[in-house]
């Protein structure tokens, strides 16, 4: 397979010796997109994901630092070469400050220039690599890997942050907290390995169930919980009464034999005795016993002291 082009973006005042870079840069197999200000080379950054940039600092209206700072609020690992005169050594100091991978004096040689080129394209494909890497294990370390949906630990900071969220902006939030029902009969009776099934099959109809901005994760066991954000007690009501209805339309175990319910606890904030994240799941875990003590396959919603519950 052929590698992708590499995009330089060359920022340089139109003159003679901008031009021959260009044609240099061109001739050595680089893509390069020229800007003569500040303001076309973020105009250019817009349409195009480029894989490098030569930024000259004395550029015409804008220095080259306020394109500096633009490109660096890019999280891509993206080369920067600084072009500065040695009349302008305060500048180039302060291009490092900002980000910038090298300076380099304007008069630099065409060869050398390709070189430091080379040099950074092969950094900056390492480090895409050890991000890549970080963020795998970020998710390893964040996801439940029977279900493949958040763990504990990531839904125990998700929903302090969601909380946090709604205290400082004055939201509502909710929170679902789901048990299957008997599902240690399931074990007892077909073994851990079907059980691993059902657990897999539940989790595959609560995600079709909840919305985009709901955070769902197994919280232990046979136990999930599903946080809302902006979401008054009326709607989360309504998502956990659709994950209900995709629980009972599932089928799990040899043939489909394998039916599926679940008690549900709901709680919101703000409420009475809800002022913190930890009394929100308190609440919602009160609610959820409710619901296991009437029988199971019900969903009951907190509100102070009182419980509505539905079947």
């Amino acid at each position: 397979m052929d590698e992708a082009p590499r995009t330089v973006l060359l920022v340089d005042r139109d003159t003679s010796s901008a031009q021959a870079r260009r044609h240099a840069l061109t001739a050595r197999g680089f893509v390069c997109s020229h800007a003569s200000t500040a303001i076309e080379a973020i105009q250019l950054t817009m349409d195009t994901v480029f894989s490098a940039a030569i930024v000259e600092l004395e550029l015409s209206g804008e220095s080259g630092l306020a394109v500096l700072q633009h490109l660096r609020g890019d999280e891509r690992p993206l080369p920067i070469l600084v072009l500065t005169t040695a009349a302008s050594p305060a500048k180039a100091i302060e291009a490092l400050r900002l980000g910038a991978d090298d300076v380099v004096p304007e008069s630099i040689s065409f060869d050398e220039l390709q070189a430091r080129l080379e040099r950074r394209f092969e950094l900056a494909s390492r480090l895409s690599v050890l991000l890549g890497q970080r963020d795998e294990l970020l998710a390893l370390s964040t996801t439940d890997g029977l279900t493949q949906v958040a763990n504990h630990r990531a839904f125990q900071e998700r929903l302090r942050e969601e909380f946090r969220r709604a205290q400082r902006y004055d939201d509502p939030m909710a929170l679902i907290l789901m048990d299957i029902d008997h599902f240690k009969a399931v074990n007892d009776t077909h073994g851990h390995q079907v059980g691993d099934e059902v657990l897999r099959g539940v989790a595959k109809a609560l995600k079709g169930a909840v919305r985009e901005t709901d955070f769902i994760a197994r919280y232990g066991g046979e136990e999930f919980a599903v946080v809302l954000p902006k979401t008054h007690l009326a709607g989360a009501l309504t998502v956990a009464e659709r994950m209900s209805q995709a629980l009972k339309a599932t089928r799990t175990g040899v043939d489909g034999a394998i039916r599926v319910t679940g008690s549900f606890g709901v709680s919101g904030f703000p409420g009475r005795g809800v002022t913190t994240a930890e009394q929100l799941l308190k609440t919602a875990d009160e609610a959820l016993y409710r619901s296991k003590r009437e029988g199971r396959t019900k969903i009951s919603l907190f509100q102070s002291s009182l419980y509505v519950a539905r079947g």
